[in-house]
């Protein structure tokens, strides 16, 4: 069976529900979903998808607490939750487990654009596949001053090989036991050192495949240049057209509100009149079932980017447990 998967908590709910929502408009409401859980904080979503029978939390926890020692043996500097935001995205890597045979991973930050059966059928020919620029920018993936880093990869693999772990396609089972403990030992013996210190576990997924030799596709290469598409929110070029996004004329597989952080997401549905690109394509998916809910804006707009969002609603959304204490 094939199909797609996400991560999230409720901190990213607001997100979470585009993208799902997304998926029934673009995908179908039949295509399974499965979220794997960030943290424990999940009630929310899982109130959520109760009326949702083709989503559901990964419930495997001998595949979550393997891949959190993993995670605890390669890189336990980036499981610290008092100085990473992003100490559960590792969990990602439960998809190796299942549920499915073939699957497309999409950060809750995305929405779905596209058919992704592209995606799919590279996967009979390819173990790994994405569909963005990240290889234009190693140094969000590795730390380009280290000496080692060109006695790990060749040049030209730096150049050509490396993702954005927000969406990908890839396979169960291509990261076995015996797999895991190969590249624990080579990061233990060293070749940690050339991972970029942030972005979560975006550097190690990229070491993983690499190290691997995993055959890996990436689109925004392999495409022609008059049939290629950004997929950045970052990007203020794309055209909207009934809700679907266009790059100078093709449509795009997925959008990703990369640099648009949760706490934005959550204070413009809880009202404040807070702008960020294609703000309104996700509001119209966001409460794509409910468009009564949709925040009706009294303030004049803020850029997200120029003013933190208020101390009283910081309070408020601690005060419903969506953000941490700090």
């Amino acid at each position: 069976m094939n199909g797609i998967c996400t991560l999230g908590n409720d901190y990213v709910f607001d997100q979470l529900v585009a993208l799902l929502n997304s998926i029934d408009v673009i995908l179908g409401k039949e295509t399974p979903v499965c979220i794997y859980p960030f943290d424990d904080r999940t009630q929310r979503i899982a109130d959520e998808i109760a009326k949702r029978p083709n989503v559901f939390l990964y419930k495997n926890q001998e595949s979550i607490d393997r891949w959190d020692q993993f995670m605890l043996s390669a890189a336990p500097e980036r499981l610290n939750r008092s100085k990473s935001r992003l100490y559960g995205a590792h969990r990602r890597f439960c998809a190796f487990d299942g549920p499915f045979d073939k699957f497309i991973y999409l950060d809750a930050d995305t929405l779905v654009m596209n058919s992704l059966a592209a995606v799919f059928e590279k996967l009979d020919t390819y173990d790994f596949v994405v569909y963005d620029f990240q290889f234009k920018d190693v140094s969000k993936i590795y730390d380009v001053n280290s000496t080692k880093l060109l006695e790990v990869f060749e040049q030209k693999r730096i150049d050509s090989e490396i993702f954005c772990s927000g969406f990908y396609g890839s396979k169960k089972g291509i990261f076995n036991l015996e797999q895991k403990n190969w590249l624990i030992s080579n990061l233990q013996n060293g070749e940690a050192e050339i991972l970029y210190e942030g972005a979560g576990e975006q550097p190690l997924i990229n070491y993983m495949v690499m190290r691997s030799n995993l055959a890996i596709y990436n689109f925004a290469q392999q495409l022609p240049d008059n049939q290629k598409t950004g997929c950045s929110a970052t990007s203020k070029h794309f055209e909207q057209r009934e809700h679907i996004l266009y790059d100078k004329g093709t449509r795009l597989t997925y959008l990703h509100y990369i640099g648009i952080p949760p706490n934005i997401n959550q204070a413009v549905c809880a009202g404040e009149n807070i702008e960020f690109p294609y703000r309104d394509l996700f509001l119209h998916y966001r409460y794509l079932h409910e468009p009564e809910k949709r925040p009706v804006f009294k303030n004049p707009p803020k850029n997200y980017n120029e003013s933190p969002t208020p101390s009283f609603l910081t309070r408020a959304l601690r005060k419903l447990k969506l953000i941490q204490q700090g």
